[in-house]
């Protein structure tokens, strides 16, 4: 049975204590966010727990601040509009890889199936792994935000977060959560698991948002 990478997850604590307030110098390429290096790998970073994934049992929970819950199949989300997008991908360890192909359902086409309350201002997004994170509206309204399940026209691979992976391009990644299966509507915006251990409660990679 797999356990959380306790070692890993102070060692991020760590650091959010230590380069707290620190800046970034400007990179050369426009295009690339401060304090960020371009790589062409696609490196693997979670809690250490990879739960399986079956996609005839798997459910998606949403619940919170919404008209009524609801619990959706694979196949319910396999059947909403599909949308393929390329963007860059950028991580708060520093890296970022350009031109990350992902399909899936845009965020705003997913609301189309959730009657969500007028007093919902955030939303927590929880994995199978124990891990969440929270983000507001105005940034999931923004272009390009998708509950992912393809990546590079493939089924999202164990390592990258199947079945389903938020990807919120303007924010850094640890902003969406892998192995989603619950979404919670909430009346304020609440700190997540790394928020909660230093790390920045939005995580704008424009502005350096890593730590808090």
């Amino acid at each position: 049975m797999e356990e959380l990478n306790t070692a890993f997850i102070k060692s991020k604590e760590k650091l959010a204590k230590v380069l707290k307030g620190k800046s970034s110098k400007p990179s050369i390429d426009i295009r690339l966010p401060l304090g960020q290096y371009l790589t062409d790998k696609f490196p693997v970073l979670d809690l250490g727990i990879k739960p399986d994934f079956d996609p005839k049992t798997w459910k998606l929970e949403v619940f919170g601040e919404v008209e009524e819950k609801k619990t959706f199949t694979f196949q319910d989300i396999l059947e909403m509009p599909k949308t393929e997008l390329t963007k860059d991908f950028t991580c708060v360890t520093h890296w970022t890889k350009y031109d990350v192909k992902w399909s899936g359902v845009l965020w705003k086409d997913f609301l189309k199936y959730v009657k969500v309350k007028s007093s919902a201002k955030a939303v927590m997004f929880y994995g199978a792994d124990g891990y969440s994170t929270n983000d507001t509206f105005e940034d999931l309204n923004q272009e390009g935000v998708i509950l992912a399940y393809e990546l590079d026209n493939k089924s999202i691979p164990k390592d990258h977060g199947w079945s389903l992976r938020v990807i919120i391009p303007h924010l850094y990644a640890w902003k969406g959560s892998k192995f989603l299966n619950k979404i919670e509507f909430m009346k304020e915006n609440k700190p997540g698991f790394w928020e909660v251990r230093g790390y920045h409660l939005r995580g704008d990679t424009k502005l350096e948002e890593r730590y808090s």
